[in-house]
C-alpha cells in the first residue's frame, strides 16, 4: 500500500444520504464496508465527520444564535454521528472507537494523541470526534489538525463529487477538472473543497489531500494502493487539469 496510515474526513451531510439530513444506516454501513476493505490489507484508520446533517454552528448565527454556543451545538452533532458511525464499523467486523477533544465520558473516549496511535496500531479505528474542540474552527481544520498530529500519510477527504474543480460542477457545466494542485493555487484560487485554516495547515506540515468521491465503490482501496483517484493537493505536485 502507498498510503499506510489514513485521515478519512467525511461530511455529516455524506452520512445523512440523498436529503443529507439524519443519518442513513445504509450509506454508513457501505462507507463502513469500504473502511474495513484498507483496514484489512493493514491501513491504519482515523476518521473525522462534520456535523452539517444535524447542525451547523455558523448556520445558527444566521438564525440568532450565540457563534461560540452555536459551534459548541456543532461539536456534539460530530459526536452523534461518529457514535453511529463506529457501530456501523463494528457490524462490518472492525475493533472502532469514538475519541472526543473534549471530556466526554462513558460515551467516548478522551482524545490523547499516544493512545489514539495506539489503537491505530492495534488495528482499531479511530473516530474523532468534536472537531478541534474550540469555536471558530470547522470539522475541515480538526481533520487537518489531526492528520498531522497523527502523522498520517495523507489527508483523503470523501465527497459527493470526484475530485477538485476550478468552479462548483454542479453549478456550472463548463467547470474544469483539477487532476492534482498545489496548495498556493487552491488557496489562491479560494477553492472551496476545504477551508482555507485546512490548507493552510496541511501546506505548511506537508500533508497531502486527496480529494475523492466516496460514493464510487472501490475508491478508497485505490487510493491507499496509490492508484490516481480524484485530485491530489500537495507542496510536491504541478497544477494539472483533466
Amino acid at each position: 500500500m502507498k498510503y499506510n496510515k489514513i485521515l478519512l474526513k467525511l461530511s455529516g451531510e455524506a452520512i445523512g444520504g440523498p436529503d443529507g439530513v439524519g443519518l442513513d444506516e445504509e450509506v454508513m454501513a457501505r462507507y463502513a464496508e469500504a473502511v474495513a476493505s484498507v483496514v484489512r490489507q493493514g491501513v491504519r484508520v482515523a476518521i473525522v465527520i462534520g456535523g452539517g446533517n444535524i447542525f451547523r454552528g455558523l448556520a445558527g448565527t444566521e438564525r440568532g444564535f450565540d457563534r461560540v454556543r452555536g459551534d459548541q451545538m456543532g461539536m456534539l452533532a460530530t459526536v452523534i454521528n461518529s457514535i453511529g458511525l463506529s457501530l456501523s464499523l463494528r457490524n462490518a467486523g472492525l475493533k472502532a472507537e469514538v475519541f472526543t477533544s473534549t471530556p466526554m465520558r462513558p460515551m467516548a473516549r478522551y482524545y490523547m494523541r499516544d493512545e489514539v496511535l495506539a489503537y491505530m496500531e492495534e488495528g482499531g479505528v479511530a473516530v474523532v470526534a468534536g472537531g478541534t474542540g474550540n469555536p471558530f474552527f470547522t470539522t475541515d481544520s480538526a481533520a487537518a489538525l489531526r492528520a498531522c498530529e497523527l502523522s498520517a500519510d495523507a489527508l483523503l477527504k470523501g465527497t459527493k463529487v470526484d475530485g477538485v474543480y476550478d468552479k462548483d460542477p454542479k453549478k456550472h457545466t463548463d467547470a474544469v477538472k483539477y487532476r492534482s494542485i498545489t496548495f498556493e493555487k487552491a488557496i489562491e484560487d479560494n477553492l472551496r473543497v476545504m477551508d482555507q485554516t485546512a490548507f493552510t495547515l496541511c501546506r505548511e506540515n506537508d500533508m497531502p489531500i486527496i480529494v475523492f468521491d466516496i460514493n464510487k465503490e472501490g475508491n478508497l482501496k485505490r487510493i491507499a494502493a496509490g492508484e490516481e483517484v480524484g485530485t491530489i493537493v500537495s507542496n510536491h505536485v504541478k497544477t494539472i487539469t483533466i
